[in-house]
Formats: structure tokens, sequence, C-alpha cells
């Protein structure tokens, strides 16, 4: 970093991290929402904002609802390197998140994708997947699977991909403030493992990138092993071009900091950006080309994947419509006992069998409303666990 770089990420240690939410435009998109609490855009995300402090998120079922998702602030600059890359004139991209969990990149990523694309949002590791599928659930799009397979699963079933982001596994350097566990999990021998692994999952991606299509590798680690080093490696061996994001001074982006290598890389500092660690760019293969009908690049090659690895893979279109269930209107209390996985008790006309719990006019999920109570469908995983539960809702956004 260099020394005064270095010096003034020391000072943040000594600040409380930005706490950072960006909205979901399919439930919140209307003029209707504003942030209750005042709030300052994040500048290279749409619908996102820094909040002037943490408040206790399970405490709002609007965060349950999907309304919107608590992310870090510099793992949103991914929405800026979509908004100046992908072509506006298409309206559908075959998508891939290589490593998703827990989601944040991959929600991001599915509402910034033109409507009918369709995103494979990835994760080997079977409880990770399990979160990911949550956090895709609530968000609530179509033409959106969660996965649990290695890299290599989907180099062998020969899927290809317009865009795939390869947000790998790494040191976790960016993440020294805000997690001290990963202080005590640093090692030199992790760098060397990881950028192993990373250079094995590019690989695999890259195989499965189509001509013409877009890559984008980030990690949130600091060293150039990781980054810059890899960065060359995938021009060398890949034959990729990196390409420029255009950025503004007051963002505070730190570029190369590998001695000799000049290409367009962007790396969060924490004490110079105003969020935690992250390293970005974004590769291209080839030259961009038209993108072929939805359904021929991924779908339908998905549909054959699936019945390979039935035993070891969990396909789910996450999209929950219940046009034809009734809508039942909860009071905040109501809401939080719901969530807390307990019966409901509704007025008397409403209608038997399966209903839709609301907040705000945003749906919780489904109840079985038998008369005298409404047994709750909620999933036992997603179940809060606390029994305090405020008197009063504070909202963090809220409907004019």
């Amino acid at each position: 970093m260099g020394q005064e770089r270095f010096e003034r990420y020391l000072q943040s240690f000594d600040e409380e991290p930005p706490v950072s939410i960006r909205l979901n435009p399919k439930k919140t998109s209307d003029d209707r929402w504003q942030m209750a609490d005042k709030a300052e855009p994040v500048p290279w995300c749409r619908n996102a904002y820094y909040l002037s402090k943490r408040p206790n998120f399970t405490f709002d079922p609007l965060f349950h609802a999907g309304c919107y998702y608590v992310q870090e602030a510099a793992s949103m600059f991914i929405d800026e390197a979509l908004r100046q890359h992908l072509p506006s004139d298409i309206s559908h991209l075959a998508s891939l998140d290589m490593c998703a969990a827990p989601g944040g990149k991959s929600t991001l990523l599915r509402a910034a994708l033109p409507q009918d694309s369709v995103l494979y949002s990835n994760e080997p590791i079977r409880n990770r997947a399990s979160i990911l599928l949550e956090n895709v659930q609530k968000w609530g799009y179509e033409h959106h699977f969660v996965t649990n397979l290695y890299p290599k699963d989907y180099r062998k079933a020969k899927m290809h991909f317009d865009l795939i982001l390869c947000d790998v596994p790494c040191s976790g350097e960016g993440m020294f403030r805000k997690d001290e566990a990963t202080i005590k999990e640093w090692s030199p021998q992790n760098v060397e493992k990881c950028w192993q692994l990373q250079r094995e999952i590019v690989s695999d991606a890259w195989q499965c990138l189509n001509e013409g299509g877009i890559l984008i590798y980030s990690t949130c680690t600091f060293n150039t092993k990781e980054n810059e080093e890899n960065v060359r490696w995938m021009m060398e061996e890949l034959g990729a071009e990196v390409l420029p994001i255009e950025t503004k001074a007051e963002w505070h982006i730190t570029g190369s900091l590998l001695e000799g290598f000049h290409e367009p890389v962007y790396r969060f500092i924490p004490g110079i950006t105003r969020s935690e660690g992250l390293f970005a760019c974004v590769l291209r293969k080839g030259s961009f080309k038209s993108v072929p009908p939805l359904g021929k690049t991924c779908s339908s090659m998905g549909k054959k994947l699936f019945l390979q690895r039935e035993k070891t893979i969990s396909p789910m279109e996450t999209n929950q419509i219940h046009a034809d269930v009734p809508h039942v209107e909860l009071s905040y209390q109501q809401a939080m006992a719901y969530l807390r996985g307990e019966a409901l008790h509704l007025p008397e006309e409403t209608p038997r069998g399966e209903v839709e719990a609301c907040f705000m006019g945003q749906s919780l999920g489904l109840a079985k409303n038998i008369g005298t109570r409404a047994n709750n469908l909620y999933p036992k995983p997603w179940r809060i666990k606390t029994t305090h539960i405020p008197n009063e809702y504070e909202p963090i956004i809220k409907q004019i």
C-alpha cells in the first residue's frame, strides 16, 4: 500500500465501519417508498444508501420480506461495472455467479440484469448454499436458480454464459476491520493456497464463458498475489482483455499496487474509501457478439446438468408469486410473531385455506387459515429466534 495508505488504513480500525443497504427495485421502485433515516446514496450503486447508524435488522419485517439487502458498500461496485459494460440494447443475458453465497452480489446482479435474463447462483458448500437460497428466494426474481456444485461441474456440463461473476474465496484481508476472526485465520500459507484455488475457479469459469462475454473478478483481500498477479495470469494464459471502469476522484478508489502492472483494476481500502476492502476488475473474452436467445445458451443445458447431478444439486425457480391467494395485512407485532413461527389469529372474515401474510403490503410468506387460527407455513430454517420484540416499529425504509 505504501506507508501513507497503510497508516490511513490502520487508523480506520478506530472508526465505526459504515453501514449500507441496497433496496430491491422490484419491491420498492415506486414513489411511495423512501428512507426513514437520514441516508446518503452509495455513489457507485443504484438504489443503495449509507445509514447513519446500524439498526437491528432482525426486528424489521421488510428486511425479511426482501425489500432491501444489507450489503457492504464496496461490494456494490459491481453495479457500476455492469452499468458501464452491459449492452443497453440487449433484453436478456445468460449469467452465472460462480461463488455466490451469501447472496449480496447475486441479488445485485439479478436486479441489474435485463428483465428476461437468467441467472444461476452457485455455492459449492452445502450450508452456505442454503443461506444463498434463502436470500435469493426472498429477493423474488424470475429465472433465478440456486445450485450447489463445484466450478468444474459447470465446465463438464458444457454450460455457456454471456456474463460470469467470480467473487472468489480469498485470504480475507479486506475484512480485518469488520471481522476479527479473519485476522486469526490469515497466514502466508493461506494466501498461497488461495491464489492457486482462484486460478482453478477462473479456468473453469473461462471455459463456460461465451466468446465476447464478460467475466468480473473480485476478492475481498489486498495482496497482489490474489489480485494483480492473477489478472496478469488471465491476460497471458487466457487471452483476457481488461476493461476500464470510469470512476470519480471523490470515490478514492486505489488502482494497481503491483510494480509495472498498469491495467485498470480497482481496490477499495478502509480509511481511504468509505467501505471495507475489495478488489475488482472486468475482463472480456474476445469481442462482444450478439447474444443467443434465452434458453439456448443456458436454460436447456441447465436441465441437462440437473439430471446428471440430481443428488448433489438443489435447483429451484425462486420467484414466489401467489396471485390467487388472499392477502392478509398484519400488524407489526403479528408480523414478528409470524417470523418467529407462531400461529396467527386472523379476522373472522379471512377466507379458509392458504393466505399470504403481508406487512406494509409486502409478502412475508404463507399461512393456512383453519378458522380458529392460521397455522404458520414460514420455513423453519428462516425463523427468527429472539423472544424480545420492540413494542413499536422503527422503519429503515417506509411508505409515504
